[in-house]
C-alpha cells in the first residue's frame, strides 16, 4: 500500500477530486466526487449517490484513479485503488448521516479506495511518475 502525505490529504480535502474507472468493455468513465475525503494514509472514501457507471464500473472490478490537481500551485497526484464498496455499517451509516444532513439523497453505497500507488501530476520531468 501507499502512504498519504500531509500535503496530499491537505490537497484532497480542499480541491475537487475526479474519479475515472473502465467498464467491461473498456469504455472510460471520469466522474467529480466532490464527496471524497481521506478515511486514513493508505485509504481514500467517497459516497456514491447514484449508482451510475462508476458505481457499476466497481462492481464489475475496476479499479479506481483518482486525480485531484491545485491549478493555483500547479501541482497534483493520481492515486491508483483497488475500491471496495460498502452497503452497510458503521462507515456506511456516518456517511449516509453526512448525506442526510446536507440535504443529499441517502448514499447508494460508500466506496473504500484502498491506494496501491500515487503519481505526481507537477509538470516537469517527474510528471506522471510513481511516488
Amino acid at each position: 500500500m501507499a502512504k498519504l502525505t500531509q500535503e496530499m490529504k491537505d490537497m484532497i480535502a480542499s480541491q475537487q477530486c475526479f474519479h475515472a474507472t473502465v467498464s467491461k468493455n473498456g469504455m472510460p468513465n471520469v466522474a467529480p466526487k466532490r464527496s471524497t475525503r481521506v478515511l486514513d494514509d493508505e485509504t481514500l472514501i467517497f459516497n456514491e449517490g447514484v449508482g451510475g457507471a462508476t458505481y457499476q464500473n466497481i462492481l464489475d472490478g475496476s479499479k479506481d484513479y483518482v486525480a485531484v490537481v491545485n491549478r493555483e500551485t500547479v501541482d497534483g497526484y493520481r492515486f491508483v485503488g483497488t475500491p471496495e464498496l460498502l452497503t452497510g455499517g458503521e462507515l456506511y451509516d456516518q456517511a449516509a448521516e453526512i448525506s442526510i444532513k446536507n440535504n443529499m439523497p441517502k448514499p447508494k453505497a460508500v466506496v473504500l479506495v484502498h491506494i496501491e500507488e500515487i503519481h505526481s501530476l507537477k509538470p516537469g520531468p517527474g510528471a506522471g511518475k510513481r511516488i
